[in-house]
This record gives structure tokens, C-alpha cells and sequence, in this order.
């Protein structure tokens, strides 16, 4: 084992990716120096060829992912922050998504489309966004958002050998979080959730960032309520039956999701624990999101993204303290 940051965990995926297979390349805007490091030093071992910097042109990235993944190759389109695919909406949400089902599944399409999401860093409206919701209401994409620095490597080094279209999300605010991962190779199948606390009196479902406020919250809560945490890891392919089942044994949930709570994934997860687990529940579904709200610059943020204090009320109440 080695301990490892959570960035860092995604270079070193990335670095092995592209010495396992030489089809996998990157395109992006500033990915030949990458200010998180996620995508340093790849240029430097593999050359300008496969690590390619380019304008400031989402659909200009987006687009030519496309056409080099048709033709065979693996490329990892950087779109640095998630908040840019709007850019490339058409291409990204539209041409990608729906590539394969066009083709009659002939055409595979593997392209990773790698990008920071989430606020907490008081970056503003532009550069803070979690926009997996709106990436899920196209079919044909997948939706990757890793905690830890063990999911980061194993979900991206699967991401990269899929043959369908990957959006892979990392939160800024976990950049530098570390944990122990092994030595040597591994990968993550998607529609794997995780349970990271196991308890009995209330289950919560928190993806990337939220995941760590809601064990958080867990934690502070132990001398009065035992709190289930679960972790989807990915968002598309979803793993409702890890959830299902942790809901047939609290019988009471809080769902945790940076996203707004108006038409969020937050939204969705609870109209599927209703339609398929409502029998179960012992009180009604409780939801902490962020506010139906732009997310505002420096220190108002906090009043529009979830905050530890909204958890462990939501967890209160649900369990009826």
C-alpha cells in the first residue's frame, strides 16, 4: 500500500493508461501543465502528440474527441472545470450521448471527458457548478464521481477502457485529501456503490464531497443515532439495489446532493426509493441540496451549498430527535 493524494491518484491513471495503450491521448485547454495536476508531467514522458493543448474551444475539444474516438482512438477530452460543457453542449450532450444507438451499436464511441466540478472553493458562479443531473438526462453517457483517491484511479482507469461515451467528475475540494491505495493495478466496475458507515436508524446517500460531510455528520452523530452512509460512486450505471436494501433495514433516508434540489439527482433517487422501496419507510424522504440559486462568489456561498449543519439536522429529524 501507499498513501497518495487525490489528484495525484488520477496522474498516476492516467500515466499508466497511456503506457498500457497507445490510442489514449489528451486534448484540452492548458492539460500539457494542468493546475491541479491531474494531467502533469504526461507530456514530458509521452510527447505533444498524445498530450495535446489547444484554444480556448469546448466544441473544438468536445468535437475532436469525437471524430478521433470514431476512427479507434481513446482520447480523454480535459475540459478543466464541468461548468464549461455547456460550451459543448451539442456535441458533448447530444452527439456523444446518442453516437451508438444511431450506429445500431456498430460504432463504439470511448471518450473520458475529464473536468473538476463542485464549489466549497468560493470560485463563483462559473467555476463551481455540479452539473451530473443535467449530463443524466441524456442517455448514453456515464457519470463517474469519485471520493477518494482509491475510486479516483480504479473508476478512471475503467473509464478509459469503456467503449461508451464517460463523463468523469472530481471534486476541487478533495484535491488534496489522501488515503492508502495499492501498488499495484486495479479497477473499479461502475454501478458499484460502497457503504462506508454501516448503521440502523437512518440511511444516507452522498456521491464525491458530500460523501465525506455526510460521514462527517455520522460520526458527530454516533452516541444518538447510527447512520448508514452510502456512496454510489457512479451516478450512471446506479446501484439502487445497495440503497434499497440499506432502506429495508434504517427504514428512514437523507439524500446529500451539491446540486440544486429542483429537478437535482437528489430529486430523482428519492421518486425511485418511493416507487420502489415505499413500504419501508417509517417517515417521509429528506433532501439537503444546494438552494434553487446561482452560486454565489466568496464568503455568500455557504447560504446556497450544502452545509454540515443542514446533515445532521436532516439526519435529526428523519430519526426523530
Amino acid at each position: 500500500m501507499k498513501e497518495i493524494q487525490y489528484n495525484k491518484a488520477i496522474n498516476e491513471a492516467l500515466m499508466e493508461e497511456f503506457a498500457r495503450d497507445e490510442k489514449v491521448f489528451l486534448i484540452g485547454e492548458g492539460c500539457q501543465v494542468s493546475s491541479v495536476e491531474t494531467t502533469r508531467g504526461l507530456v514530458d514522458k509521452f510527447g505533444k502528440e498524445r498530450v495535446i493543448d489547444t484554444p480556448i474551444a469546448e466544441m473544438a475539444i468536445v468535437g475532436g474527441a469525437i471524430g478521433a474516438a470514431t476512427m479507434g482512438y481513446r482520447p480523454i477530452a480535459d475540459l478543466m472545470y464541468s461548468d464549461f460543457l455547456y460550451a459543448a453542449a451539442d456535441e458533448f450532450l447530444i452527439k456523444s450521448a446518442q453516437w451508438r444507438f444511431i450506429h445500431g451499436g456498430r460504432q463504439s464511441l470511448p471518450i473520458v471527458f475529464l473536468a473538476a466540478m463542485g464549489g466549497y472553493r468560493k470560485l463563483g458562479p462559473d467555476h463551481s457548478h455540479c452539473p451530473y443531473s443535467v449530463v443524466l438526462h441524456h442517455p448514453g453517457l456515464k457519470v463517474v464521481v469519485p471520493s477518494t483517491p482509491y475510486d479516483a484511479k480504479g473508476l478512471l482507469k475503467t473509464s478509459i477502457r469503456d467503449n461508451n461515451p464517460v463523463c468523469f467528475f472530481f471534486h476541487k475540494a478533495l484535491i488534496g485529501y489522501k488515503e492508502s491505495i495499492p501498488e499495484e493495478e486495479y479497477t473499479i466496475p461502475f454501478g458499484q456503490a460502497v457503504v462506508r458507515r454501516e448503521g440502523t436508524d437512518v440511511t444516507v446517500v452522498a456521491a464525491s464531497y458530500m460523501n465525506h460531510l455526510a460521514l462527517a455528520a455520522a460520526e458527530k452523530l454516533k452516541d444518538q443515532i447510527s447512520v448508514e452512509v452510502i456512496d454510489p460512486r457512479t451516478l450512471e450505471p446506479f446501484d439502487l439495489d445497495t440503497v434499497l436494501k440499506s432502506v429495508s433495514k434504517t427504514g428512514r433516508v437523507v439524500i446529500v446532493d451539491e446540486d440544486t434540489k429542483r429537478c437535482g439527482f437528489a430529486a430523482e433517487l428519492m421518486a425511485q426509493i418511493m416507487e420502489h422501496a415505499f413500504d419501508d419507510l417509517n417517515a417521509p424522504i429528506k433532501r439537503v441540496c444546494a438552494a434553487n440559486y446561482p452560486i454565489a462568489s466568496g464568503p455568500l456561498e455557504k447560504y446556497v451549498l450544502p452545509q454540515p449543519e443542514q446533515i445532521l439536522s436532516a439526519i435529526r429529524e428523519t430519526a426523530g430527535c
